[in-house]
Order: structure tokens, then sequence, then C-alpha cells
């Protein structure tokens, strides 16, 4: 099985390599919102997220089984990653909460009732089909009795045979599922 995974993210790793000469640019299509989530606040802004150098790097990243990162400035994200992730949690926590909710800088007038802070200890495709994240978020209120924090560790399965257009799925379900578990815990 071990060679199995690494002769498949060595596969994978060439597809990523074999673009050509041009590079080709993946966007994440958002997955429908179909659930509700009611949140304390009636305004959050979505600051800008903190991701690690190879997650916020133009390239698409694939993790091999021994940990090894590989990608190839011919496969590209759509959007700037940071911005994107940013964008993807503050539509997502729109949609299924109804709130007001934007990402940094706050368009409205009004200061938001919360503010909220993801920094990404990990967001990477690992080449065995599994798109993995981990970090903490933080929900800043003025009033600061209830600021809260906490971690998080999700994934989702996507299949590494469907190249960076699967990751790129992969990705904009791993950022709706990480919206729900920050409504659902740390916004609740």
């Amino acid at each position: 099985m071990r060679y199995s995974q690494r002769a498949l993210g060595f596969g994978l790793v060439l597809f990523l390599a074999a673009c050509g000469d041009n590079s080709t640019s993946f966007a994440v299509t958002a997955p429908p919102v179909t659930e509700k989530q009611r949140i304390a606040f009636a305004s959050v802004e979505v600051r800008d997220v903190s991701l690690p150098s190879y997650a916020a790097a133009d390239e698409i990243a694939v993790q091999a089984e021994d940990g090894t990162l590989t990608s190839s400035s011919d496969v590209l994200w759509a959007d700037a990653p940071e911005r994107a992730i940013a964008l993807e949690l503050s539509q997502n926590l729109a949609r299924m909460t109804g709130r007001r909710v934007a990402s940094e800088p706050w368009p409205f007038q009004a200061y938001p009732d919360a503010r909220l802070e993801v920094r990404f200890a990990e967001l990477v495709a690992k080449a065995s089909g599994e798109f993995h994240t981990s970090g903490q978020y933080f929900v800043a209120v003025t009033d600061g009795r209830r600021e809260r924090s906490g971690l998080f560790d999700l994934s989702v399965a996507y299949n590494p045979e469907g190249g960076p257009g699967a990751i790129a799925a992969a990705r904009g379900q791993l950022i709706l599922d990480l919206a729900r578990y920050i409504a659902r815990d740390g916004m609740g």
C-alpha cells in the first residue's frame, strides 16, 4: 500500500508538471450552503487569514506520504489563496447565518459586532486523497465578554486522479466545513 500511495503521489506530481509551458489556473467553486446556523452576532468581519507559506503560494501544492511538498509553476490557484479563502469564509458564513458578514476591509459605516481571525497551521492536499486543515480561530468582540477561540482539525476526501480540479473542489468543501464549524462552535 505504501508503494501504491507513493506511486499515486508521484503520478499526481507528474500530472501537475506535465501541463505544458503555459500555466493553468484553477478556481475554487463554492459548494452550495444547504443548512442554516444561528450565531450570536448581527455582523462579523473576517480578517485576513494567515496561511503557511506553501498554502499562500500561487502554486497548488501536493504532499506526499513522506511529507514532501511538490508544486509546479504551471498549475496555479486562480486567485491569491489568502484573499480567496477570506472571501470564501465570509461568503459561506453570510449564506449560512443570514447575517451581515464581509471580509477585511470592513465595507460598512457601523463597526462589526465581532471580528474573526483564522490562523492555519496546515492547509494541504495529500497525495493519498485527503485535503486536510488545522489551526486556530479567534472571535474578537468589542465588549470583551464573549471573546472566544478554538482549535480546528478537519479533512475532506478527494479523488487524486481528478488532478487539480479535484483539489480545488475539495478546498471549497473544506472551507465550507470550516465556516460551519466556526459558526457553530465559535459564534453560537
